[in-house]
């Protein structure tokens, strides 16, 4: 009867995962991270896609090149104009398609941009008025996280950069996002201590999860570098048209093996978009293409990322 009694007992442990068997350590930070276990989403669905657009600033000079071999010139008017283009054609264009598709949209927002290009924002915050705004940062080269400075130095961006938001937007955002994906240790506890709840500085899961860093939780929602378009495009040099390919084909895999295994806990996928890539008219139609394609998927739910998070049962 005891052998019986205890044979019952682990067969119960190993059907209901424990805390302690999904809390590790963090690679990054050594912090303790926690694996938040979602059975699925709203009505059924098992994958949830957030696409996350960013708006940023450079500064003359700095920015994305599109042909590396000219930076030396000056003026640079081939680099100088791709990333104007981005900002004065391509900002607007994608709130045009996501209005047009009318689907949800993340806004990963450098607090610079509503300050130097007010008139611009104003027409692509009137198109998508409902995005959820993430924190970028102050601008996307010349004013990065003073990563070298400690950890009161961090905290002090971060606090600058919300504020800053809030007073362009009214919007003060709960969300982070490192500009140029570039964080250290003390960043997690620095957004954390000046009230920030989830961070897109995770880039190594298919699924939730929550960092308990010093000064507080942060959830941590998976932003996949393979999904992000601005590296596919000016370092491994594919077009909108491959990106297209591959989110459809990303995106139906994880519907895939969710309907083959329903046991299997729900899936997010926050995937950086940016003007440079979708926001031309080619990029467009390619990203138009991927959201009619997925609309499809009875186990898709496309999203933003403070919904993601509410529907987890965290608070904002």
């Amino acid at each position: 009867m005891l052998r019986l009694f205890i044979v019952v007992m682990l067969a119960a442990m190993a059907l209901v995962p424990s805390a302690i068997a999904q809390t590790s350590k963090d690679w990054v930070t050594g912090f303790p991270r926690e694996q938040i276990t979602v059975k699925s989403w709203p009505e059924g669905r098992k994958v949830a896609i957030c696409f996350i657009f960013y708006v940023e600033v450079w500064g003359k000079d700095h920015g994305p090149n599109f042909r590396p071999d000219m930076t030396d010139r000056k003026p640079d008017v081939v680099d100088e104009s791709f990333r104007q283009y981005a900002i004065e054609w391509g900002v607007p264009r994608v709130g045009r398609l996501f209005k047009e598709q009318d689907v949800p949209l993340s806004i990963a927002l450098n607090a610079q941009f509503p300050e130097q290009h007010p008139d611009i924002w104003k027409q692509f915050r009137a198109l998508v008025p409902k995005a959820a705004i993430v924190a970028h940062g102050l601008n996307n080269s010349t004013e990065m996280l003073p990563l070298d400075k400690g950890l009161d130095a961090q905290k002090a961006y971060v606090r600058q950069t919300l504020d800053r938001i809030e007073k362009s937007t009214g919007v003060r955002s709960t969300g982070w996002s490192s500009p140029s994906v570039f964080p250290n240790v003390e960043t997690f506890p620095a957004t954390a201590a000046a009230g920030i709840k989830y961070t897109l500085d995770g880039m190594d899961s298919d699924v939730l999860s929550r960092l308990d860093t010093p000064a507080g939780k942060l959830v941590m929602v998976p932003y996949p570098a393979v999904t992000v378009d601005m590296g596919s495009y000016l370092s491994r040099l594919k077009d909108p048209i491959d990106l297209e390919r591959f989110w459809i084909d990303y995106i139906g895999e994880l519907a895939r093996e969710a309907e083959t295994d329903p046991q299997r806990p729900a899936t997010v996928v926050a995937i950086g978009i940016h003007p440079f890539v979708v926001g031309t008219p080619a990029g467009a139609a390619s990203l138009r293409r991927v959201l009619e394609t997925i609309k499809k998927h009875k186990l898709v739910w496309i999203t933003d990322v403070e919904s993601v998070v509410k529907a987890a049962g965290e608070k904002l």
